[in-house]
Order: C-alpha cells, then structure tokens, then sequence
C-alpha cells in the first residue's frame, strides 16, 4: 500500500519570501556562475570542433581549398570546422593566428588551434587532437590526418 505525502500548506507570500531568499542566496555562492558557463560552452564547442575536424579524414589537399567537396589546405580545414561549430575565422594560418587568443602548451585542450612557425610567419595551422595529436590538410598529394606533433616549436590559441 502506497502512502500519500504529507503536505504543509505554506502560504503563497511566505513561498516567495522563500524563492527569493534562495535566489539571492544563489546569487551570492555563484556569482561568477556566467563565467563558468561560458567556459563549458567554449569546451562543448572545442570537442566538437575535434569530432567535425575526425570527420574529415581522407579528404585531399587542394592549395586554397576549403570545403570537403573541393578538398582542404591547412587554413581552409580549420575554417571549415570552426565555421561548423559556429565561430568565425579569418582564411588564412597567418590572420587566424592574429584573431586567435593565445594560451600555452600546458592549458591547451583538444579543439585549440596549433600554429606552425614564428609569431608573424605563420605557415601552418591545425586542430588540437589532444595527447600530442593535431587534425591537420598537410600538404598537395597529401590527405586530412590526425598525426603527432613532430616538433615542439608550436604556438597555441583558441578561438573565440
């Protein structure tokens, strides 16, 4: 036999007293809560970058290119999958590492973005994988892969 609950009545301005007290109260333990919220939106938007990036394996390397249709190079892979998870990013390595927010190899996460060569020689970009790992349009005869990062000479960013 199922018994029912025991219900107090509680009358309607005490409840809103009540509502209002634990609203504040929420207010004043998480007031920074926006903040985190952006931060996981940032990381849902990273990981899905990773898997639009994964997606694309096996399309070839067309210099320019920057559609799965027409083939990718470097800069037109990372466009096309920022644009997917909706961020914009500028065409080129060089300009998406200008708009980029620079962060360090220790904070890096999967779905930052790896640029190769000097601050304002920028000749290559890729898609953080995670583990050591990008998602990279290497180069013509080549196809979109996920490899290891074969040097240390990498800046890191993330896209805003």
């Amino acid at each position: 036999m199922l018994s029912s609950p025991v219900r107090f009545p509680v009358p309607a301005r005490v409840a809103s007293i009540l509502m209002a007290l634990f609203l504040a109260l929420g207010l004043l333990v998480a007031p920074s809560s926006t903040q985190r919220a952006d931060a996981a939106v940032s990381a849902t938007t990273s990981y899905q970058a990773v898997r639009v990036a994964a997606a694309q394996k096996g399309i070839r390397y067309v210099y320019g290119g920057a559609s799965p249709r027409t083939g990718f190079d470097c800069s037109g892979l990372t466009k096309y999958v920022f644009g997917k998870v909706g961020k914009r990013l500028p065409r080129t390595a060089q300009a998406q590492y200008n708009a980029a927010y620079k962060i360090s190899r220790k904070s890096a996460r999967p779905g930052d973005l790896v640029f190769f060569g000097g601050s304002r020689s920028i000749y290559h970009v890729g898609v953080y994988a995670g583990g050591g790992y990008i998602w990279h349009a290497p180069r013509p005869g080549k196809r979109v892969s996920k490899v290891k990062l074969w040097t240390s000479a990498v800046k890191f960013a993330r896209v805003r």
